[in-house]
């Protein structure tokens, strides 16, 4: 493998996709990272006009997604008094990659840059009262992926230690700054899990037992590798199904992207009346 690949050495990768991102923007540095989720594409209209748009391809590193969803591109875009890095898509877990493939984008963002990383998913709905097509703030997480980005070789000299401090994973000073741009915005815990498949009736109950208010297959390895570098984290979630067991109808991902789509916009104007805090 070469120095490029995120399972070789996950950190000069990361500097070589971003030497990349500033050649091919013709922007040395940006401020806020944001990456959205299925069917979130829309959104990032709705922040800004793109200054410029990559393939994965052109940042290496990073696959395609097998999702449909997900696009393979990032945007620069200027908004806010920020200059925001976009990812159009994600990979996952469950799509066979490593840990280190999965958070490459997150890895790559901030050495270029962002201090702050805005992670958006669909997820499904646990806690009472959440309904489809509903914003929710991440307060906190469970990875009960089985995973972390920071397993294998310590990080090179230079770096924080991999025994991450994550008890402000999701710092109260972001969540307060969405709750100004959305007053009515609630918030909840946020279970990961591997998927594909998604959780039976029995799961759901243990997780709601387990204090999580929100489930889904993403989002907690990129938050665990942007606190490790020292941004800061904010959480959104969609809820785009209730969760299994807690409705007669069956979950499928056709309607989890429809969802997304049809909230796409007023998310991307969410997103971009939080941004100028975030930086």
């Amino acid at each position: 493998m070469t120095s490029h690949s995120p399972q070789a050495d996950p950190y000069a990768a990361a500097g070589v996709s971003a030497e990349r991102l500033a050649a091919l923007t013709g922007r040395p540095r940006h401020d806020v990272a944001v990456v959205l989720g299925s069917g979130w594409a829309a959104a990032a209209g709705a922040i800004g006009p793109a200054d410029a748009e990559l393939g994965f391809a052109d940042l290496g590193g990073l696959p395609a997604p097998t999702v449909p969803g997900h696009a393979p591109a990032v945007r620069s875009i200027r908004a806010g008094g920020q200059q925001v890095l976009a990812f159009l898509g994600r990979v996952h877990l469950y799509e066979g990659h490593s840990p280190a493939v999965v958070v490459h984008g997150v890895r790559t963002a901030i050495a270029a840059g962002c201090r702050t990383v805005i992670l958006t998913n669909a997820a499904g709905g646990i806690a009472a009262g959440l309904t489809p097509g509903q914003p929710v703030l991440i307060s906190d997480q469970l990875n009960l992926t089985g995973a972390s980005p920071l397993t294998g070789a310590p990080p090179p000299a230079g770096y924080p230690s991999r025994f991450t401090d994550l008890t402000a994973l999701y710092p109260a000073r972001l969540r307060d700054a969405a709750r100004e741009a959305a007053p009515d915005l609630t918030e909840a815990v946020y279970a990961g899990l591997r998927g594909p498949q998604y959780e039976t009736p029995a799961e759901i109950r243990m997780l709601r037992a387990c204090g999580a208010g929100l489930v889904g297959m993403s989002t907690v390895l990129e938050a665990i590798a942007a606190r490790h570098l020292g941004a800061e984290v904010l959480g959104i979630s969609l809820v785009t199904n209730v969760a299994a067991g807690l409705s007669e109808q069956p979950v499928d991902h056709g309607e989890v992207l429809a969802a997304g789509q049809r909230a796409a916009t007023s998310l991307g104007a969410l997103l971009a009346s939080v941004i100028p805090a975030a930086g």
